[in-house]
């Protein structure tokens, strides 16, 4: 069959580090190109859309979006820079036919940077390299374009993929220019580098429909939507579809490798995106990005193609998960106060929704029917998730996160991290102390320009789990740092993770501020005094080693006597710390869970009783294990 091109129509994907700014650089093209009207008001990064997204500064989701220049259809898809939310960033390279990629022109390339753009080359994309925030009074474009050059060589880059085109970028201000030299007046000279250097998209002509589902959506009127590019044919309203998938292998035996399943279907809404906005379309070609209604056992991977001559693509393949955690039923004494969803069916049915739009999510049974194992890439990707469930009624219990381990010729390995932290020069060495106690390698270190330095490490998962907060404590919230899965080595041994213990509230009731009092020398506290406690709930951090049951609640003993001329006023004066989600998991140790409700986050012991905790530690001892 001959090849044929879509002259009209350019697909392009902006990556980058987190905090570059490529959501900034779309509202500006979008701004700049006539998408919204003159008297429109539109908030700024316009499609972090999400209320998670717009409390953290970070685009979580995927998106796309639609610009139109010089008779040239623009689809833009917006990736998470996050390295949490590489799953994202996978799918939609697999949409698009060059990337964008945005380096920061004080920053430099940090290692979501490198994760990004070794996905990119390993799929012989051309990329354009736009060094953003050239205002910055700290910028180095110079060095930072260096520093670019050796990352593509670092990554194998051919003759071809070194040559890259550079526009220098002021997202901010909505200008980019190819010479420094030559301040820009807007963001033209970068349209026209997306739409010269971006192929356009080239398809069989006769050939039959292929669509490969790299995302799924939900509309309120016409359910679950599968959004995909398609590579050759045609679809219409109307039309019937089949959907190919190739089925898991099953432990038993029962579904052969590489099976195929098919579903036929038909097509009862075709949209697109147009500026934000999704319109209905009647027909699509080769080279569109579409959303698909009317087929609801739709899946991320399938490939929709035509009933008369089905030819299914390549198996989407995303990186496999490297954390677990454990979701469970909140069984505390609090349980069902605030939340509208408490049953582990609800739970599991939302989890479940979760893998279906999520494919670097997975979820797991365990022993308990009450509890389940959820697997992802990184701390932050599963506390988003909990976030979200909190938000919308769940009451939950959550575990500390574990690694996935694998055994590889009978020698268990685990997954390892390539960590950069950024910080002032004071505090070298306290951060490498830290970073070797926990099986660190120190790879490299080097200095900026405002006299900052810049360390990078190897260091297992294991390593990291809680060591954001303790690196802002060391560094008095100065460090800045960034990590990126660096795939799978050998086990490094026995990692320390909290040296201190915690106090744990041995009664139910209402603490006291008398009680409260006493406790604040040796610890800090995590509640404020009138707080409702049950047993077996954590309400601080011990000072020493070992935890310590302790009784918030006792009050001072009624009577006339008095013993100095203060007694009765038991202020605290040091507040109590504010535990969040995201330092909540990082703090608990593996006998702890984090009772999560949409009004409240509080630490608890697995077990609630002091007897049964002192009962399994005694069983633990006799086993050799405590």
């Amino acid at each position: 069959m001959s090849l044929s091109v879509r002259a009209d129509l350019r697909n392009i994907a902006i990556i980058a580090h987190v905090d570059h700014g490529k959501t900034t650089l779309v509202d500006g093209m979008l701004r700049q190109t006539g998408t919204f009207r003159a008297n429109e008001a539109v908030v700024d990064r316009v499609l972090d859309s999400g209320d998670l997204e717009r409390e953290k500064g970070i685009t979580i989701l995927a998106k796309q979006t639609t610009i139109d220049y010089e008779g040239v259809h623009l689809n833009i898809v917006d990736t998470p820079g996050h390295a949490d939310f590489g799953g994202e960033v996978e799918r939609s390279l697999l949409m698009v036919d060059a990337v964008l990629l945005l380096v920061d022109a004080s920053e430099g390339p940090l290692p979501q940077t490198r994760y990004v753009l070794q996905k990119a080359m390993a799929r012989q994309l051309p990329v354009i390299v736009a060094l953003n925030k050239i205002d910055r009074s700290d910028a180095r474009p110079a060095e930072v374009l260096d520093d670019v050059y050796e990352l593509f060589m670092d990554l194998g880059a051919t003759d071809g993929q070194i040559e890259f085109p550079v526009v220098y970028t002021n997202a901010k201000a909505g200008t980019a220019t190819t010479d420094l030299a030559t301040p820009g007046a807007d963001l033209k000279p970068l349209l026209e580098l997306l739409v010269a250097i971006t192929p356009a998209p080239i398809y069989e002509e006769g050939h039959p429909l292929q669509l490969l589902v790299t995302n799924l959506s939900a509309n309120d009127y016409v359910g679950r939507m599968a959004v995909g590019r398609i590579r050759n044919g045609k679809l219409r309203v109307g039309q019937r579809v089949t959907i190919v998938r190739e089925e898991d292998e099953n432990t038993d035996g029962s579904i052969e490798l590489g099976r195929r399943k098919i579903v036929t279907g038909t097509v009862t809404a075709l949209q697109t995106a147009h500026g934000i906005d999704r319109v209905d379309m009647i027909e699509a070609g080769p080279g569109d990005i579409v959303s698909v209604a009317g087929l609801p056992e739709v899946t991320i991977g399938d490939t929709l193609t035509d009933p008369a001559d089905p030819r299914p693509l390549p198996r989407l393949d995303v990186d496999a998960p490297t954390l677990r955690m454990t979701f469970g039923v909140n069984s505390s004494p609090m349980a069902g106060r605030d939340g509208a969803f408490l049953t582990s069916r609800q739970i599991k049915a939302r989890l479940e929704r979760e893998v279906l739009g999520n494919v670097a999510i997975e979820v797991h049974p365990t022993e308990s029917g009450e509890t389940f194992e959820v697997r992802g890439r990184g701390e932050l990707q599963l506390a988003i998730l909990i976030e979200q469930m909190r938000r919308e009624g769940f009451e939950l219990t959550v575990s500390r996160p574990e690694v996935i381990l694998h055994t590889v010729d009978g020698a268990t390995q685990e997954p390892y991290e390539r960590v950069t932290i950024d910080i002032p020069p004071d505090y070298i060495g306290v951060v490498q102390q830290a970073l070797a106690a926990r099986k660190g390698q120190l790879e490299q270190m080097s200095t900026d320009t405002d006299g900052r330095v810049r360390l990078e490490f190897i260091i297992p998962t294991r390593g990291l789990i809680g060591y954001r907060g303790q690196l802002l404590s060391d560094t008095r919230g100065t460090a800045l740092m960034h990590q990126i899965n660096e795939g799978y080595g050998p086990w490094a041994g026995e990692v320390t993770h909290r040296t201190s213990g915690v106090l744990v509230a041995d009664r139910a009731g209402e603490s006291r501020a008398y009680a409260l009092s006493a406790l604040v020398e040796r610890s800090e506290l995590f509640i404020s005094p009138s707080t409702e406690v049950y047993e077996g709930m954590i309400i601080g951090e011990n000072s020493r080693p070992g935890d310590m049951d302790v009784n918030p609640n006792k009050s001072k003993a009624l009577s006339k006597m008095r013993t100095q001329a203060t007694d009765g006023d038991y202020r605290i004066h040091t507040p109590p710390r504010v535990i969040t989600l995201e330092s909540a998991i990082e703090f608990i140790a593996a006998d702890e869970l984090v009772e999560v409700t949409p009004t409240a986050i509080r630490l608890r012991k697995r077990l609630l009783s002091q007897h049964e905790r002192r009962r399994a530690s005694g069983a633990n001892f006799k086993a050799g294990l405590g």
